[in-house]
C-alpha cells in the first residue's frame, strides 16, 4: 500500500486535499488508510499551533491523521444495523472535539484522549437511531445496552450444558450480570426486556388491509374520554333535548304536528309517522303542499337551533 511521509503532509498547505472527493464508502476507507500518521513531535506540535494561536491548518493534520481510527472504532458497532457511513460520520464529529480539547501538556497521545470522544459520539447516535423509543437514558441502562449482548454471548461460551436456543438469561446468569457491570439486577431484567422487543407502529401501514384494526391504534385510543368527542357528545345531547322542544315551540300547531308525524313519531311497528300523503289528505291540500310547510318548519327550527348555541 502507498503511504504518504510526514514530509509530504507538511509540505500541503490544505490538509483536506489528503482524501479525494469520495463517492462509496470503500473508496473513503482505502484513502483514509494512506493518510500518514504522525510522530509524537509533531503531534504535540501541531496541538500547541492549534491550542496557542488557534491554526486550523494544524487541526486538520491531527484530525486526517487520525481517521483510520473512527473507521476501526466504527466496526465494533456495526451488530447494531446502522450503516457504517453514518457511524463514521459520527465518531469524525468526536474525533474533531476531542482535537478541539486536547492538551499535549498531559502527556498523553491524541489515539488515547480521542478514543472516548469517539466512542460517545457513536454511542449517542445508535442510542437516538436504533429504535424510535430510546432505550437507554441513565449511565446504567446505557452501560447495560453496550455491554449486555456481548457478556450473554460468554455467558453461553462459558456453560458447558447452555442451551445454545435459549435467549433469555437464568437467575443466576442475571445476578453474575450486575455484579459484573456494577448494577442492580432488576435493571438487567428490564433492559433485557426492552432488547428483545421492537417498535410497533400506533397506526397500520396503507397496505395493511384488514389488519388495520389490530393495531394499537384501534384499542389503545379511547374515544368516550377525548376532549372533542365529549363536547361534541354534550352539545349534541342538549340539542336533541332541550334544545328541540325550544325549535319545536316556534312552529305554530300545524307546521308543529307534521314535523313530529315525519320525523319524531315511531308507531309500534316501527314504521315511523305518517306520509306526505295522508297528512295530506287529513288537512285537505296537496302532498306538495305538506312537503313546503315541512321545509318551511325546519327552516325555522334550524334558525332556532343555532339561536340557543
Amino acid at each position: 500500500m502507498t503511504t504518504l511521509s510526514s514530509t509530504t503532509a507538511l509540505s500541503v498547505r490544505d490538509p483536506w486535499a489528503l482524501v479525494p472527493s469520495l463517492g462509496n464508502l470503500d473508496a473513503y476507507v482505502s484513502a483514509v488508510n494512506q493518510l500518514p500518521m504522525l510522530t509524537q513531535d509533531e503531534e504535540s506540535t501541531y496541538a500547541r499551533r492549534l491550542r496557542d494561536a488557534g491554526d486550523l491548518d494544524a487541526a486538520g493534520r491531527l484530525v486526517l491523521s487520525h481517521l483510520r481510527l473512527v473507521v476501526s472504532v466504527s466496526r465494533q458497532y456495526l451488530g447494531y444495523g446502522l450503516p457504517q457511513g453514518d457511524l463514521i460520520q459520527e465518531g469524525n464529529v468526536g474525533l474533531m472535539k476531542a482535537v478541539k480539547r486536547f492538551d499535549p501538556e498531559q502527556g498523553v497521545r491524541l489515539v488515547s484522549y480521542a478514543l472516548h470522544w469517539i466512542k460517545a459520539e457513536i454511542h449517542e447516535y445508535i442510542l437516538r437511531n436504533w429504535r424510535m423509543v430510546k432505550l437507554a437514558t441513565t449511565k446504567a441502562q446505557r452501560k447495560l445496552f453496550f455491554n449486555l449482548r456481548s457478556i450473554k454471548q460468554s455467558l453461553k461460551g462459558d456453560a458447558a450444558d447452555a442451551d445454545l436456543h435459549r435467549n433469555t438469561l437464568s437467575a443466576a446468569e442475571i445476578e453474575r450480570v450486575a455484579t459484573q457491570l456494577n448494577v442492580k439486577a432488576d435493571e438487567v431484567v428490564e433492559m433485557e426486556t426492552r432488547l428483545s422487543g421492537g417498535d410497533v407502529a400506533l397506526e397500520p401501514q396503507a397496505d395493511d388491509g384488514d389488519e388495520g384494526g389490530y393495531a394499537p391504534i384501534a384499542y389503545l385510543a379511547d374515544e368516550r374520554s377525548e376532549p372533542t368527542r365529549v363536547l361534541e357528545d354534550r352539545r349534541r345531547d342538549a340539542l336533541s333535548g332541550d334544545g328541540l322542544l325550544r325549535a319545536l315551540d316556534v312552529l305554530d300547531a300545524r307546521s308543529r304536528r307534521i314535523v313530529e308525524e315525519r320525523w319524531l313519531k315511531v308507531n309500534d311497528d316501527s314504521s315511523g309517522g305518517m306520509t306526505l300523503h295522508e297528512l295530506a289528505a287529513e288537512y285537505g291540500v296537496s302532498a306538495e303542499r305538506i312537503r313546503q310547510i315541512e321545509v318551511a318548519a325546519m327552516k325555522k327550527m334550524r334558525k332556532a337551533l343555532e339561536a340557543t348555541a
